[in-house]
């Protein structure tokens, strides 16, 4: 199963403030453990909200929103991307983590849907078209 980790933002990443030369070292570290046991598939951190826009939906209508946002802990810092065999897995995997963030912090992990979560609602066009679009994502991501 893939999921999606969220490292979540706290009031010193939503201005900026950037992780020590320690914590980069240890997350280093993490991300490799990660990567040599097959896991990891992406991961970034994210420049702060005051960087960011949201674009609202209403009908037809759509209206752009400059950043910062808050509240902090509604907010993204950082994501990774994660192939598990298990949810419980992926648990045990964030509580081998550093703590991402100075003081107090919080990681969420969401699955991800895949094709087959959709697999009555999938016509055959809709299932040509998700194998057309992953192979075209397949093919990018090699060059």
């Amino acid at each position: 199963m893939k999921v999606m980790v969220f490292v979540k933002a706290t009031q010193d990443s939503k201005t900026g403030v950037m992780p020590s030369e320690q914590l980069l070292t240890e997350m280093g570290q993490y991300n490799e453990e990660l990567a040599q046991a097959g896991i990891l598939l992406a991961g970034e951190g994210l420049h702060p909200s005051s960087k960011g826009v949201r674009v609202k939906f209403s009908g037809t209508e759509r209206s752009v929103t400059q950043g910062p946002f808050t509240p902090a802990q509604e907010l993204v810092a950082g994501y990774w991307l994660w192939q598990v065999d298990s949810i419980e897995e992926a648990i045990a995997w964030v509580k081998r983590c550093p703590n991402p963030m100075p003081g107090d912090s919080e990681i969420e992990i969401r699955p991800i849907f895949e094709a087959e979560n959709f697999d009555e609602l999938l016509t055959p066009e809709l299932r040509e078209q998700e194998d057309r679009i992953r192979a075209q994502i397949e093919t990018r991501q090699q060059k």
